[in-house]
């Protein structure tokens, strides 16, 4: 089907993010057992039903465009998803995978941030408010998740920060019993030569050699 309008255009763009949307339902459940953080699992859950309801969403918008709702593949969702997937299984623990899966999510809402706009202002262009302001709806949300997200990465690089912290604070308490413990055998080495010294018999008395008259 040739696109030669801007409601064709609309309708396309609509179709991507439809399909985008379907394929981060499947993705989010993945990201939320990975995380170790409770706030960052509660975010990944909260997003995965906030998704269900922008597919509702977006199927209104087919239906103020006159069309059925149908999905075209969304490619580079999809390669997004790929790339997050692989963070859950790199050799990272705790705060550290817990920011990388961060990363991971917040391409996917810059993109849907992106793709949201677009068509919403497609929809102005066109004059159709109703779906303008359903899409805008979405454009909101998708940037109100990435704040929060951006919140949970700042809280985690804290923790890490201070764990670095407390390891540096604990080696420099190791080097410096290190130096202490340098310095006691020192000073009992000087002590057990000052003992040893005193300990000595002192030298033979000489007797200096008469002259023969």
């Amino acid at each position: 089907m040739p696109i030669e309008t801007l409601e064709d255009l609309l309708l396309e763009e609509i179709k991507d993010l439809y399909d985008a949307e379907k394929q981060i339902t499947k993705a989010l459940p993945k990201l939320a057992k990975a995380a170790s953080s409770p706030d960052l699992k509660a975010a990944f859950t909260e997003h995965l039903e906030q998704t269900k309801g922008q597919i509702t969403r977006l199927e209104e918008v087919f239906g103020y465009l006159g069309r059925k709702p149908k999905s075209k593949p969304c490619l580079a969702m999809k390669g997004l998803i790929e790339e997050g997937q692989e963070q859950t299984q790199e050799d990272a623990e705790g705060s550290i995978k817990d920011l990388m899966l961060i990363g991971a999510a917040q391409k996917v809402e810059h993109y849907e941030v992106s793709g949201y706009g677009t068509v919403r202002t497609l929809a102005e262009g066109i004059g159709n408010e109703e779906v303008a302001s359903l899409l805008r709806q979405t454009e909101e949300e998708e940037a109100e998740t990435d704040r929060k997200l951006t919140g949970i990465a700042a809280q985690l690089m804290q923790e890490v920060d201070g764990v670095s912290e407390e390891e540096e604070d604990e080696e420099e308490e190791l080097d410096e019993d290190d130096e202490e413990g340098d310095e006691d055998l020192e000073d009992e080495d000087d002590l057990e030569d000052e003992e040893e010294e005193e300990a000595a018999p002192p030298p033979a008395a000489t007797k200096a050699p008469t002259k023969k008259r």
